[in-house]
This record gives C-alpha cells, sequence and structure tokens, in this order.
C-alpha cells in the first residue's frame, strides 16, 4: 500500500490531542469527567479525605498488627500478593470486579456501598474500545 496508513486518519481525530503531556496537557473529557476549580482546591466535607484514604489506612493497620504479631515476612508477603492481583486486569473498555483484591482484602462477603450503586452498566465513563485499547497500548 503506497499511501500507508495516513488515509485512514484523515477525517478522525488528530493524535497530537491524546498523546500531548506536560504543563500545557489537555484535559481528557472521556477518562476524567468534568472539571470544577472548587473540588480542585478543597475538598468538599470534613470527612472526605478521611474516606478516600480509608482503605490505605486500614491496610497500614492490618499490616502493622500483622507485623507485631508473625514478625516481617507476613506483611511483605500480603503486600506482594497484593501487588501481583492488582497487576491482573482485563481490556480498559470493561469492567474489572477484583474478585482476588476483595479475597484478599477480606471484603468477599461484605455488602458496600460500591457493590449496589457501583453498577458498570450505568457508568458514563465507557468509552469506545478500540481508542481505550490504542491509548493503553501507546499507540495514540
Amino acid at each position: 500500500n503506497s499511501r500507508g496508513a495516513s488515509y485512514l486518519l484523515k477525517d478522525s481525530v488528530p493524535i497530537t490531542e491524546f498523546s500531548a503531556s506536560g504543563p500545557f496537557e489537555g484535559h481528557d473529557l472521556l477518562r476524567r469527567g468534568f472539571t470544577s476549580v472548587k473540588n480542585e482546591l478543597l475538598p468538599s466535607h470534613p470527612l472526605e479525605l478521611s474516606e478516600k484514604n480509608f482503605q490505605f489506612n486500614q491496610d497500614k493497620t492490618n499490616f502493622a498488627t500483622l507485623r507485631n504479631i508473625q514478625g516481617l515476612h507476613a506483611p511483605l508477603k500480603l503486600q506482594m500478593e497484593f501487588r501481583a492481583v492488582k497487576q491482573v486486569q482485563r481490556l480498559p473498555f470493561l469492567h474489572s470486579s477484583n474478585v482476588a483484591l476483595d479475597t484478599l482484602r477480606g471484603n468477599d462477603e461484605c455488602i458496600g456501598f460500591e457493590d449496589i450503586l457501583n453498577d458498570p452498566s450505568q457508568s458514563e465513563v465507557m468509552g469506545e474500545p478500540h481508542m481505550m485499547m490504542e491509548y493503553k497500548l501507546g499507540l495514540l
């Protein structure tokens, strides 16, 4: 093919829009949603920061307790398992339930807010599969 792939992209969005990085990077509305200056400056509620860091603080407390009871190897092994489980994901446009991570944390038998109101079929951030996969592979 003498024309190359450029004829396929003549009607598409310019690639520079997706590959921009640095201080002048444009806001990606598809992946990050609408921006609000107020939300970027301060949390909207005093407990918001505590809620955002709840799982991290709970893991830190569990690791400290585990270290005091079983020694240094136990939290290190558990952190290694967490890291390995987090790396296994579905394709970027499919919702991942992270069942293995929930099982390791002991949350597999708990029903929480996110289990009821975080239905992936109702998600507003579902994107175009081909574009999301190309972005993840670094083709865009």
